[in-house]
């Protein structure tokens, strides 16, 4: 096949229905022409010409040129695209090294194998060109929500249409009893679009909780105007969810404008979502607040909250109980996936029990290391001392106003607690040389002998080895798997230490052997407190 003015202008014919089929620019598509038509005539002229070719815009005529550049002669290597100066002085008046010669060529007979290896060319640049565009269309609307037609099932996943591309709604993305056949309509949330080697890919949900957030702001206008705020969302989709927010509006009520009159706009809701019931809470900062909130239907009698942990106690009412798991847990782990929190909810006879049980151990403690009877030893439980150290190094005065307790007694009660404590240290002292701990480590402000020994029984002997460790490690965590809250424990977190004293002791260990610079750190503190300060105005 060879380039006529016949066949011209239907290059450029061509190149226009193929990108308003496929909406881009007609522009690529003449490029694809161009490069497919080179790559034809190289393997005519030869692969290591530099053959380009320039289509008309206008005329549609193609104009076929070899280009040579001129170079040093020692860099010479392709005699058939690039020349030396004395060559290129045959056809350039003052030739000057990186200077490019231009001749044109006849266009090329274009045979059966060269032909479809050019139409393999411009279907290949016309697909890289569709996924660009559909990638440049969809990367920013991530996080929100398309309607589109679903095309066929796959494995059990379901490819839509989505007008400008497909989009993938994978199986365990979709509610559960949900069956979808071809033509139907679907409203999905877009939970993330990424390039991948066979183009741009369109992932798509209907189990996000961001999904129902957002059927929540196109349903309730105060969402979308930003005077009502969700807070969090939880849900088991097609089951139940429980959605927090809160309003800056003192004089609108943020439950009932997201319920709606007789309910129309969480019956909206619930409709997309295939009846999935939906309990719409009332955001609060004070978290055991939120928490008993987050719990209805069931009613709390008390809430112990562990910030430091991130743990709470709920004591609930025995007839309450189920209530307030749920069925197969499904209510606790909701308001446990809102609230951020790890609940741990108990009967108010589980808890007296508890109690009970803390109280004896607490009492036995005292009786077998300050050598007290029963009664002594339940007095100052009862005043609220829970350890030896709180008897140990409390102010006199406290220990004045137990019953029975003169200045003496109070002396004699410390004398025995510092004893029994000093005797303590020094063991674990012993246990710590005798693993092999180091004096540097040994010697460390902000760590107990107790410490250290826990410190190495863990593999942890030398200043060094301490210095490496990861906040967490010393202080323990929380870590969500499978939309579980999963807890890490830590070496030194039975001891009260929290992941600031943590990261204080191994930022003061890292500076003391010189791996960081102290005014390198006080800056970063600085700056730190400046954007804190900044956040809270």
């Amino acid at each position: 096949m060879a380039i006529t003015s016949a066949n011209q202008l239907e290059l450029l014919q061509t190149a226009e229905a193929v990108a308003r089929e496929k909406m881009i620019d007609p522009g690529l598509v003449v490029e694809a022409m161009e490069e497919s038509l080179a790559r034809a005539a190289k393997s005519r002229y030869g692969s290591e010409m530099d053959i380009r070719v320039s289509i008309d815009r206008k005329t549609g005529r193609a104009t076929f040129t070899r280009v040579r550049t001129v170079v040093e002669e020692e860099e010479l290597e392709n005699y058939q695209s690039e020349m030396t100066v004395q060559q290129a002085k045959q056809y350039m008046s003052e030739p000057e090294i990186g200077d490019t010669f231009v001749e044109e060529i006849p266009p090329v007979e274009m045979g059966r194998i060269a032909a479809q290896s050019a139409k393999q060319v411009i279907l290949q640049k016309v697909r890289e060109a569709e996924r660009d565009r559909q990638y440049n269309e969809f990367k920013d609307r991530a996080g929100t929500i398309i309607n589109g037609l679903v095309k066929r099932e796959e494995y059990g996943n379901v490819i839509v249409d989505v007008g400008a591309g497909e989009a993938i709604l994978r199986r365990n993305e979709k509610i559960g009893r949900e069956a979808y056949r071809p033509n139907d309509r679907i409203r999905c949330f877009i939970k993330d679009v990424r390039r991948e080697q066979r183009g741009p890919q369109i992932f798509l949900s209907r189990t996000a909780p961001e999904f129902m957030a957002e059927l929540f702001k196109m349903e309730v206008p105060e969402i979308y105007d930003g005077v009502i705020e969700i807070k969090s969302v939880a849900r088991d989709p097609g089951s139940r969810a429980k959605i927090a927010v809160t309003s800056f509006d003192g004089s609108i009520d943020p439950v009932g404008a997201c319920v709606g009159m007789r309910g129309s706009r969480v019956q909206a809701v619930v409709n997309e979502l295939q009846g999935e019931k939906i309990d719409i809470i009332p955001w609060n900062e004070d978290q055991p607040t939120f928490l008993v909130n987050a719990l209805q239907p069931a009613e709390v009698s008390k809430v112990v909250l562990d910030e430091e942990a991130g743990k709470i106690e709920v004591v609930v009412p025995e007839e309450q109980l189920s209530l307030a798991i749920g069925r197969r847990g499904q209510n606790v782990r909701l308001a446990s996936q809102l609230t951020g929190l790890d609940i741990d909810i108990m009967t108010e006879a589980e808890e007296s029990a508890r109690r009970q049980k803390e109280f004896e151990a607490r009492t036995a403690l005292f009786m077998q290391t300050l050598d007290l009877d029963e009664f002594f030893a339940q007095l100052l439980v009862s005043e609220g001392f829970t350890n030896l150290e709180e008897v140990a190094y409390v102010e006199l005065d406290e220990l004045l106003v137990i019953d029975g307790v003169d200045e003496g007694t109070a002396q004699e009660l410390q004398a025995r607690a510092r004893d029994y404590l000093e005797a303590q240290a020094k063991a674990a002292l012993d246990a710590a040389r005798a693993l092999g701990v180091e004096d540097g480590l040994i010697e460390f402000e902000g760590l107990t002998p107790q410490m250290v020994e826990a410190l190495a029984k863990d593999g942890i002997k030398t200043l060094e080895d301490f210095a490496t460790c990861a906040d967490w490690e010393l202080a323990g965590g929380w870590t969500t798997v499978d939309g579980q809250r999963v807890k890490d424990d830590g070496i030194l977190e039975s001891f009260g230490v929290s992941l600031e004293d943590a990261q204080d002791l191994v930022m003061t260990a890292r500076v003391m052997l010189g791996w960081v610079d102290p005014a390198e750190l006080e800056a970063a503190d600085e700056e730190e407190e400046v954007e804190t300060e900044e956040g809270e105005a």
